[in-house]
């Protein structure tokens, strides 16, 4: 298995690690994935993302090139913005979403998922006709997200660049904690607030033991994979292999908000995109709540009151602290509106489920 800089402090920390994407990754600490999700929720907490993917793609045609392979309209994407979107796999399915990040119109940088980093590149050389230079940054760069309602005012603490005008999806390269260069950037996968750290893998003690020194009057703790998952779930965030893959579209998953259709976006799939856009989906992507208590497991099936299958459930957890399962879904569109109630069929039991807002 891979390692991050990371990984003999989560070892020494007593976390219960696991692998992930070919990393040996921290599942959940002492403390708790119920209590982890809670800090970050209340306080503020750390994760290890380094095992994550970065690709430099640079060039004169470089936005025509992102133009192309995603669906987010790039050209609205200005210096120090960060825009998420995804990339359609010919078929109608994705291949991976992603945070692409803009130095400038010859200059971006993609974030992809760590289990797609081979998937990803691949695609991108394939299907690279315009020129552009491509850059397998992901072994080169480490990531900390620093996640919760107390994160900004702790990580001002190791910075002189004002982190309150860095607006929510927006980035700056900077000095922090001592080293040079950081990329800060203002977003995150828990609905939380906070930022997330990118810097070259030789620093990341270096930055780790400066977060923890001032991290002492905010209560921050390590947080793992596990309540990141929990997290993400809550807020309706998609995960890659279990809400969306190569068999989902952007439009099922409701991610037409960042499929794009203007006027000379020729995107790959965008003919049977916009299909669908106009004429409807038979299934949509939904966020509910069991009803009554249950946990609500990935692959479940989704019933109606009859019994008969009418979907299945992609992700399921039982909420710290409410303790009411959630999970995420496709079921017919007439059932995707929010207020809509359907059953999971946990065992033998049907329980009774609700279409909610994140």
């Amino acid at each position: 298995m891979k390692t991050t800089p990371f990984t003999d402090i989560h070892i020494a920390l007593g976390a219960k690690m696991h692998e992930f994407a070919g990393y040996n990754m921290p599942i959940e600490y002492p403390l708790g994935i119920n209590n982890e999700h809670i800090t970050v929720r209340t306080g503020v907490g750390v994760f290890d993302v380094s095992h994550m993917g970065e690709f430099w793609v640079k060039g004169e045609k470089a936005l025509d090139f992102l133009q192309k392979i995603t669906t987010n309209d790039v050209s609205k994407l200005t210096p120090g913005k960060v825009q998420y979107t995804c990339m359609p796999n010919g078929k109608g399915g994705i291949v991976d979403d992603l945070l692409l990040y803009n130095y400038s119109t010859t200059k971006y940088l993609m974030v992809v998922n760590a289990a797609n980093i081979e998937k990803d590149w691949n695609w991108c050389v394939q299907h690279n006709t315009e020129g552009v230079t491509l850059e397998n940054a992901s072994d080169r760069m480490a990531q900390l997200a620093v996640q919760g309602p107390k994160a900004t005012e702790m990580l001002q603490k190791l910075t002189d660049i004002n982190l309150s005008e860095i607006p929510y999806y927006s980035f700056r390269e900077w000095s922090f904690a001592g080293v040079r260069p950081v990329i800060i950037s203002n977003t995150g996968y828990t609905g939380a607030g906070g930022f997330e750290l990118y810097f070259y893998p030789e620093h990341g003690k270096q930055i780790w033991d400066a977060l923890f020194e001032v991290g002492k009057e905010y209560g921050l703790q390590p947080i793992g994979l596990g309540a990141r998952d929990s997290l993400r779930l809550e807020k309706g965030f998609c995960l890659y292999g279990n809400d969306i893959d190569d068999t989902t579209s952007p439009i099922e998953a409701g991610l037409g908000w960042i499929t794009k259709f203007v006027d000379g976006k020729n995107f790959i799939d965008r003919e049977l995109l916009e299909k669908q856009k106009t004429e409807g989906v038979a299934r949509k992507l939904v966020r509910f709540d069991l009803q009554e208590r249950g946990i609500p497991r990935h692959g479940y099936d989704i019933v109606n009151a009859a019994g008969e299958k009418i979907g299945t459930v992609t992700s399921g957890i039982m909420l710290p602290g409410t303790k009411t399962g959630i999970g995420m879904g496709y079921v017919p569109t007439e059932l995707s509106k929010v207020g809509s109630e359907f059953y999971v069929k946990i065992r033998d039991k049907q329980i009774p489920a609700k279409v909610v807002k994140p």
